[in-house]
């Protein structure tokens, strides 16, 4: 099963290189609501630098860079960091991102209580396998400064794509090329052990629509 999950998270890197490729800025130039939400909270907590994980092609990236904040920006392809790096250098805001070819299965490449905050929209329910997603939070923890923030965003068990397509095991599902681990409530909250929960809230995002979790956690100081 291990091997399986691996397999498919690595099918799926590839899936991702060749769609950023495809369509280039395919989430359009606009943040998410998650990102301007974050944005609000992490400059009420005079959050300075944000690490974001997934970051794409960038939108969320760029904005959080455009608000005055330093951002490190991971993703796994290469090709969306490099549609990131462009336009962050068109918008003059090249200094305030760092980007980070990075696959999220293995230890994040920064040092210990490094960032202020963290970010991941819709990066924890990819093809990752449980153990996986809660290792991931346990390096988000490792890398955030004690009373750091961590916003992040999952489709859950209420979406309409829950169970359809091919199931891969672990509440993973394949839909249209794209697998998707989907929360339920239990997950989430073991995800919250150790952290101080300031908010968990339902909201809907696209055409399907999607129906998602924002999670926002805190570090004790």
């Amino acid at each position: 099963m291990v091997n399986q999950h691996r397999d498919l998270a690595g099918a799926q890197g590839e899936h991702w290189q060749s769609t950023y490729a495809a369509h280039p800025g395919m989430y359009g130039d606009q943040p998410s609501m998650p990102a301007v939400h974050a944005a609000r909270l992490f400059h009420d907590a005079h959050v300075s630098d944000v690490l974001e994980l997934g970051s794409g092609h960038g939108r969320d990236t760029l904005y959080f860079a455009r608000q005055g904040f330093s951002v490190v920006a991971a993703d796994f392809s290469s090709v969306g960091l490099d549609q990131l790096q462009y336009a962050a250098r068109h918008q003059g805001i090249a200094e305030r991102v760092t980007t980070v070819v990075h696959d999220v299965r293995e230890p994040l490449p920064l040092p210990d209580a490094s960032v202020d905050a963290a970010f991941a929209h819709m990066l924890l329910c990819m093809a990752l396998s449980t153990s996986e997603i809660h290792a991931l939070v346990g390096e988000v923890r490792r890398v955030l400064r004690p009373g750091g923030h961590f916003v992040y965003t999952v489709r859950h068990t209420g979406d309409a794509h829950y169970g359809a397509g091919t199931a891969h095991g672990d509440d993973i599902y394949e839909h249209g090329g794209f697998a998707v681990h989907f929360f339920d409530r239990a997950l989430v909250d073991s995800l919250a052990e150790d952290w101080r929960v300031v908010g968990i809230d339902a909201f809907e995002e696209g055409e399907l629509p999607r129906r998602l979790w924002r999670v926002t956690m805190r570090l004790p100081v």
